[in-house]
């Protein structure tokens, strides 16, 4: 009898379409108080060795989950910020593989937040050791995925770039399919290579990787000059280090980046309009966000949402419009890579199914 089960080509795609699932969950709050350290520790028994920083504790709390992306786990363990943990390699660790690290603050990603963040590269068989408390982002591969020194040494620009790539595979985990799998963990290994061994072919490879962090990073500036009615691409590109071409050609996918600039800044005012808490005048709340022309900024917010700013503040008000701003435009998008989706998700622009 042959119980091999033959999937059709509909279900088939129907599995590779489905949502990336954590291979693996664990939570100390399972086990007794007393025991929840030690129960965490044995966690990575096999691996690292990890302790304690002051001493025994009455209880831990804390949580571990696992991505498999091809042959890359992808961990991201939250404990609790009152503990210091010691982490430190094994004489004989079951595996040798790289690990990145990044010591992660937890901050939204709009914020300014490298200062508190650590980044750290190793491979388990050298002797180091580090701390963390809270958040920690772990990468781990095999040694022989990137051709590099057993000690890299890597600038501090490079050592944030990887942070800011990893932080933002992060927050883009619950978006990703199966399907993408195999070209996150491809351009993943790339962003490594890159960076630990930087050669001009190995830059090119990684060029989605690269161009999704640099979305992030022209975001975040945008964000935090949005007011500035002298945001232009040339701040933007003396801010991020990067030439006009690749800023216009990252954006493209968003219209360009005035036009990505003008609807960031209508989609924050519409926010502010509908909400009641919020008195400002519809002029000061124009000029709030970048714009300095009350009759021209009315006319492009009702070609952008049918509606003028005096009725959308009217409906907000009586509670029949809530004030989160509507996602961008979704863009149809059937051939999606891991550059569509990280720079469309920082964006802002779903990718339709």
């Amino acid at each position: 009898m042959n119980a091999r089960v033959e999937l059709g080509p509909t279900s088939a795609a129907a599995f590779a379409d489905e949502p990336l699932r954590c291979a693996i969950e664990c939570d100390t709050a399972r086990a007794r108080a007393p025991e929840r350290f030690d129960v965490f520790r044995n966690w990575h028994s096999s691996i690292l060795d990890v302790g304690l920083k002051g001493g025994e504790t009455i209880t831990f709390e804390a949580t571990e989950k696992i991505w498999q992306l091809g042959d890359i786990a992808f961990a991201v363990i939250e404990a609790s910020s009152d503990h210091l943990l010691h982490w430190e390699h094994k004489k004989k660790p079951a595996v040798d593989n790289w690990v990145v690290s990044v010591k992660d603050s937890g901050a939204s990603s709009t914020t300014d937040n490298t200062s508190r963040r650590r980044v750290g590269i190793t491979n388990l068989t050298a002797p180091h050791a580090c701390e963390s408390k809270g958040r920690l982002i772990a990468l781990f591969l095999p040694y022989n995925a990137v051709d590099a020194s057993l000690h890299p040494q890597i600038s501090y620009d490079d050592a944030e770039f990887l942070a800011d790539y990893l932080t933002l595979l992060h927050h883009n985990l619950s978006h990703l399919r199966r399907s993408n799998v195999a070209r996150v963990a491809e351009a993943t290994i790339h962003m490594l290579a890159a960076v630990l061994a930087p050669s001009h072919d190995k830059l090119a490879q990684a060029q989605a990787p690269i161009d999704a962090v640099i979305t992030t990073r022209v975001v975040r500036a945008i964000d935090a000059r949005l007011a500035d009615p002298g945001l232009s691409p040339e701040y933007l590109c003396k801010t991020v280090g990067v030439s006009r071409s690749r800023l216009y050609r990252i954006f493209e996918p968003a219209g360009g980046i005035a036009n990505y600039i003008r609807r960031r800044r209508l989609l924050e005012s519409r926010r502010a309009l509908a909400d009641s808490a919020n008195v400002h005048s519809i002029a000061e709340i124009a000029e709030n966000t970048g714009f300095t022309d009350p009759s021209t900024y009315s006319r492009m917010f009702k070609r952008e949402f049918g509606l003028s700013p005096k009725e959308v503040r009217a409906l907000g008000w009586q509670g029949m419009l809530h004030p989160s701003a509507p996602d961008m435009n979704p863009i149809d998008n059937s051939n999606r890579t891991l550059n569509t989706l990280l720079i469309s998700n920082s964006l802002g622009i779903s990718v339709s199914n």
